[in-house]
């Protein structure tokens, strides 16, 4: 019931009709479609990094990280090389726990900002990788 109505029905001049229940959670409203499904965490709890999907990285991305998977080859010497983890950005490990792998930006001419960095071992692991689009300045979770 509206104010205006509520201060008509005070003074008598409209009959007062009981104001319409408001659905809860507990009482949805009929015909109405479910919520969307609960979402993944937007940070790994893990390095408290934002998750991306492998969906959401570049084709490059997609294809450095089958690589990984396999043992390679890689196009790029230091693909491989330790990743010494310098931004503390990703979680502390052993200096020799990360290693770190170029993902090719189209139309340059060196090895580009992009990398993927993973953990543990073995070499082939890549449950635990991180996307960076920015030479190291910030990092994504890339969701296994």
């Amino acid at each position: 019931m509206t104010l205006l109505a509520a201060w008509l029905a005070v003074c008598g001049l409209v009959a007062c009709e009981p104001a319409p229940v408001q659905p809860t959670a507990a009482q949805p409203t009929p015909g109405a479609q479910a919520g969307p499904a609960p979402t993944a965490p937007a940070r790994d709890s893990l390095s408290g990094r934002p998750w991306i999907s492998r969906a959401d990285l570049p084709p490059q991305g997609r294809q450095v990280l089958a690589r990984i998977a396999q043992g390679g080859p890689f196009p790029y010497r230091k693909d491989g090389a330790p990743f010494g983890n310098r931004e503390r950005l990703l979680p502390r490990q052993p200096g020799s726990y990360y290693r770190e792998y170029t993902v090719p930006t189209p139309g340059e001419a060196d090895r580009g900002a992009r990398r993927i960095v993973c953990g543990g071992q073995p070499v082939t692991r890549t449950a635990e990788c991180y996307y960076t689009a920015d030479h190291y300045a910030s990092f994504r979770r890339i969701a296994p």
